[in-house]
């Protein structure tokens, strides 16, 4: 269904006077603001309870808009541009000096990338056409449209049981296609090879290897002295209220028996069958497929954790390269899962 013309012209206006717009990406959906006005950034920041310190992407409508946000651009970036945009890859570049610093979280670099959802690349073209906001930079901020830490939205409906009325509209998408964050790699060392990927997702350092010719490093503790900071880097994020545990196969029905035995309610998720005897309180079980176990990965989270359970018991996935963007996002989850959301703003 092609995008509604009236509901983008009015997502445009909302923008342009500082308000916040809930878009679909590919990946999840986004609380987007003008990333050019310093206060329609807060707002987002405000919106989600946000560390102020943790910097926000940048989306743009196309590559011809990177050099009004990134300097001394390595021809790596633009090649990486030509083979992945639109899609799930986030660039780190240098900022230019007309990047509020609000959206950098104070660093001197900045994450971009351009979206592959049709109704997002509409939005932002025709927001460019319109004037592209405060000095006609052209980009927008769209952090995961959710509370920070906690799970991220893959639909309209979740981003409205999130935020409510703090966003003045979301435009509807359907469901999120890839299901799961950009992968981001920082090329902000004046190219200097080996790239560092900063974020696993789908784009894996297989095919930026098959781009660029050497594998990107593997992710890293970020810190001052080792690399930029930057979306979903803390140890815990996306992660439902309820206490979660990852739990290995060999050892899934004995931890349901267990928890069963001791009237604790249970929700599993699993990739495995399994037997009727050790059914749980409840029961999402996703494909054992690394790109469609990411799509449906949080609306199972969100499902589970409203349930009452007392515990997610998470099946462990497989320890192979194709997982490790799953892999990440469950190890963060497991990690966030329970605590009080403040508890999560804490680096």
């Amino acid at each position: 269904m092609p995008p509604d013309e009236n509901e983008i012209a009015r997502a445009v206006a909302l923008l342009q006077a500082g308000e916040l717009v809930a878009l679909p990406t590919e990946t999840v959906y986004g609380l987007a603001a003008d990333a050019a006005n310093p206060i329609a950034v807060r707002r987002i920041f405000a919106a989600k309870g946000r560390p102020v310190d943790h910097p926000l992407i940048v989306h743009l409508a196309g590559a011809g808009c990177l050099d009004r946000w990134a300097r001394d651009i390595p021809s790596l970036a633009w090649e990486l541009a030509e083979a992945f945009w639109p899609g799930p890859l986030t660039l780190v570049l240098k900022r230019t000096p007309a990047v509020p610093t609000a959206v950098t979280g104070g660093q001197e670099t900045v994450g971009v990338r351009v979206p592959g959802h049709p109704l997002a690349l509409a939005l932002l073209r025709a927001y460019a056409a319109a004037g592209g906001g405060l000095g006609g930079m052209c980009g927008l901020a769209a952090p995961s449209a959710n509370r920070f830490g906690r799970i991220s939205p893959t639909d309209a409906a979740h981003v409205r049981e999130e935020l409510g009325d703090k966003v003045r509209l979301i435009l509807d998408g359907g469901r999120c296609q890839v299901g799961i964050e950009s992968t981001i790699v920082d090329l902000s060392r004046d190219g200097a090879l080996p790239l560092r990927l900063l974020r696993p997702g789908r784009i894996t350092p297989e095919q930026i290897a098959a781009v660029i010719g050497v594998w990107p490093e593997a992710p890293q503790p970020p810190s001052a002295e080792t690399a930029p900071r930057v979306s979903g880097s803390l140890e815990a994020h996306y992660a439902p209220a309820t206490p979660m545990r990852l739990v290995p196969s060999a050892r899934l029905a004995e931890v349901i028996g267990i928890l069963r035995s001791t009237e604790r309610r249970c929700a599993v998720l699993c990739h495995s069958e399994l037997a009727d005897a050790t059914a749980p309180h409840a029961l999402v079980s996703l494909p054992v497929d690394p790109q469609r176990y990411a799509r449906a990965l949080y609306a199972a989270l969100r499902e589970l954790d409203q349930t009452a359970a007392d515990l997610i018991v998470v099946e462990e996935i497989p320890a192979t390269p194709e997982w490790a963007a799953v892999a990440d996002r469950l190890r963060r989850a497991a990690c966030g899962a329970g605590l009080p959301a403040d508890s999560l703003n804490r680096p």
